[in-house]
């Protein structure tokens, strides 16, 4: 399952991460509980997802807001042109 189909509502910046990680094959379908605490500390691995949320958001591919909470979900318009086969245009 890609980014896209585990992100398509506002979801907590925790949330979006975890399911950053699981797409990227760091987690693998497991709970988010089990792994809470790589986003509730301060590490490499939890900094460098929510991180990589926010060059998203800048790339245009996430919508961004943080009122409740910071929270993320998938664009319905990503603003990156891709061809059908999902490749990226240049």
């Amino acid at each position: 399952m890609n980014l896209a189909e585990r992100l398509p509502d506002w979801t907590d910046w925790d949330g979006a991460a975890f399911k950053l990680g699981q797409a990227l094959g760091c987690f693998g379908e497991g709970d988010f509980a089990a792994v809470k605490s790589v986003f509730w500390t301060d590490n490499r691995l939890g900094n460098g997802l929510h991180q990589a949320l926010i060059a998203l958001v800048e790339a245009g591919l996430l919508d961004r807001r943080e009122e409740p909470d910071e929270q993320f979900r998938w664009r319905a318009d990503p603003l990156v042109a891709t061809d059908a086969s999902g490749t990226v245009d240049s």
